[in-house]
């Protein structure tokens, strides 16, 4: 190793790669924590220490240079290294305390995972617990969380995946809406309703139309990414939405939209990286979300069954 030639240090390499990736200095100091100054006093320290300049400032933007542009494969490379340096520190780390990250989608995370949470808080109160609340995907690869829930089996190889749950999904709707509209009798009836969608209503439209029905983008005339949200507008008469049965069961107040439409498949998992199982504190919240959703599924079967 030459370290002679190595004129810069990580910092500044971080700052570089963040400035490309979110497109502005502000955008990159907000990622990664700092103020615009400091990051800008890296990019200029990075450009000193290397003699080429890296970015052209104006008002409207930050333009990468083609020297920018050149280095950036290399400083990605660099970067992935280190993801993999700390998830690698992270795995063999003995202690049950600090920090672990889960993301959840907000039904779960406001429904499901409280209790949880509050008997892992009970038997390791020196781990810190950070909820991440939204439907979007976190990369795990990249420690944008530590453990996520997930309705889709990841197909990553260094992700680790355990079932912990399978419902089916269903259309329901307020009585008042339906009172308003008329009960369908069949498919085309429901192709002429409204419909409460996600943010990308693409693949909501692409599996209620694998399922037989025939909507389209003007059937979507309210969206919003938070399912609990979608619950609360369905419960003004709005429109229909799909939800899981087990949510329902828990939550009276809508009815389904037509019990001869096939249900959804809808699974749960419980996913983190591979090297980040061996972690003592990240195992034993793993464990726990595990155990927690099964006795709840459990003690749900058991109420249903008893009315």
């Amino acid at each position: 190793m030459n370290w002679s030639a190595i004129a810069f240090d990580w910092n500044q390499i971080r700052a570089l790669l963040a400035t490309i990736e979110e497109g502005s200095f502000s955008g990159a100091a907000r990622a990664l924590g700092q103020t615009q100054p400091t990051l800008s006093r890296q990019i200029a320290a990075l450009e000193s220490d290397l003699g080429v300049t890296l970015f052209e400032r104006n008002r409207r933007a930050t333009v990468p240079t083609g020297a920018a542009l050149e280095l950036v494969e290399h400083v990605r490379s660099m970067g992935e290294a280190a993801q993999r340096i700390s998830l690698t520190a992270s795995g063999q780390s003995s202690a049950i305390e600090g920090r672990v990250t889960v993301t959840a989608t907000n039904i779960m995370a406001s429904y499901y995972l409280p209790p949880i949470i509050k008997h892992i808080r009970e038997t390791a109160p020196g781990i810190r617990l950070e909820i991440i609340a939204s439907n979007e995907l976190q990369d795990l690869q990249k420690r944008e969380a530590d453990i996520a829930i997930r309705h889709a089996r990841p197909e990553q190889p260094d992700l680790i995946a355990r079932l912990v749950g399978e419902t089916t999904g269903h259309l329901y709707a307020h009585p008042d809406y339906l009172d308003r509209v008329g009960r369908p009798t069949c498919i085309e009836d429901i192709n002429r309703l409204d419909f409460i969608g996600l943010e990308q209503n693409e693949r909501v439209i692409e599996h209620l139309n694998a399922i037989g029905l025939n909507l389209t983008a003007d059937n979507f005339r309210i969206s919003c990414g938070s399912s609990t949200v979608h619950h609360a507008l369905a419960m003004q008469g709005l429109g229909v939405t799909p939800m899981t049965r087990d949510w329902i069961e828990q939550h009276s107040g809508l009815e389904e939209l037509w019990p001869a439409l096939p249900p959804i498949p809808v699974q749960t998992w419980l996913v983190t990286h591979r090297e980040l199982n061996t972690s003592r504190r990240i195992r034993l919240v793993f464990d726990a979300i595990a155990d927690g959703l099964d006795q709840q599924r459990r003690e749900t079967r058991n109420r249903v069954s008893a009315i």
